[in-house]
């Protein structure tokens, strides 16, 4: 398969978002950085042979919601990649890597499950490796979490860096296990056993990785208040996006007015204080995380859309009680 093929075939695959099977295997270098690179949102990537002879195999079984893959590849690589919109585990079977974001490096140990860094491009290299990867929907993940924990959407945040216990290690490993059996077996999984094998493994990725969130309002778990909820949900999963309250409205089934009351009588704001600072922790996660050495806070603020510095700086001081420069250098 030519290197073009490998893209095209990977880009085929996302956008049908369903029933993936994909083996690739040879010695064709430029084959070899063309799959992983389209299937990791890499770029960069810089090959050095090792002492053994290359070779290299990647293998994807699953669908939209969630993925098994591995992968070997025989030689030093280096670059960087994201995990784009999934959470992404993996553990070495032999070899070595390591995973670095800038402020935290993790080294990978053979069977230790790794996350990949969340929210941002990271570096990685890895040697002679040869590595298990499980690709999980973060809907999934959002999903599960709001029944587990009563959150909000889109607000649940991992910390890669963070130790594993070795009895999470286990059960994380015993999960995959039979996730593995029902994907690779002899027969096609259903939609309905593929719908719940995902959702073990959510359940898996939350048991195993110290996480945080944000509590959903006491004031959204009354039935009463669904439209309310709705908006709420729709703000924190779309706060990226340039929304208005109009489009707000319109999700949730209520007219601007409406919109307005609702929040003003349950929860003393407005839409788009709500929305500002829901935008105003996305920044205080994002200079948590940033490198400080090639991230400036005027940068972040803008991403976020706080256009006048000043008044940005003034609100983020007065909710997290620190400035944003101090957070970014404090991590």
């Amino acid at each position: 398969m030519r290197a073009l093929e490998c893209v095209q075939q990977f880009g085929e695959m996302a956008a049908r978002d369903d029933k993936m099977r994909f083996d690739a295997r040879g010695r064709d270098l430029d084959e070899a950085v063309a799959i992983l690179q389209a299937g990791y949102n890499g770029r960069g990537f810089h090959v050095a042979p090792s002492e053994a002879p290359f070779e290299f195999r990647h293998t994807i079984v699953g669908d939209g919601a969630m993925t098994l893959r591995s992968t070997m590849f025989m030689g030093r690589v280096d670059g960087q990649a994201a995990a784009g919109d999934e959470h992404v585990v993996h553990w070495l079977l032999d070899g070595r890597s390591t995973v670095d974001n800038g402020r935290d490096e993790v080294a990978g140990a053979v069977g230790r499950p790794i996350l990949f860094p969340e929210g941002r491009e990271f570096e990685f290299t890895t040697e002679d490796v040869n590595q298990s990867l499980l690709h999980l929907s973060k809907s999934v993940v959002d999903e599960v979490a709001a029944e587990r924990y009563g959150i909000m959407p889109g607000t649940i945040r991992f910390d890669h860096a963070a130790p594993v216990s070795s009895a999470a290690v286990q059960a994380w490993h015993a999960t995959v296990r039979l996730i593995g059996r029902v994907y690779l077996g002899s027969g096609e999984p259903s939609d309905l056993m593929r719908t719940e094998m995902a959702r073990l493994a959510a359940g898996a990725l939350l048991d195993t990785f110290v996480h945080t969130s944000t509590p959903m309002p006491a004031a959204l778990l009354a039935p009463r208040n669904a439209s309310l909820r709705l908006a709420v949900e729709y703000m924190h999963a779309s706060a990226h996006l340039p929304i208005s309250a109009v489009d707000i409205a319109r999700e949730a089934g209520l007219t601007p007015r409406g919109l307005q009351q609702a929040f003003s009588r349950h929860l003393d704001t407005t839409p788009t204080a709500y929305l500002r600072e829901i935008r105003l922790e996305r920044v205080h996660e994002a200079l948590r995380a940033a490198p400080p050495d090639s991230t400036t806070v005027a940068d972040v603020a803008r991403h976020w859309a706080f256009a006048h510095l000043g008044r940005f700086s003034a609100a983020y001081q007065q909710r997290f009680g620190e400035y944003p420069r101090e957070t970014l250098h404090r991590g």
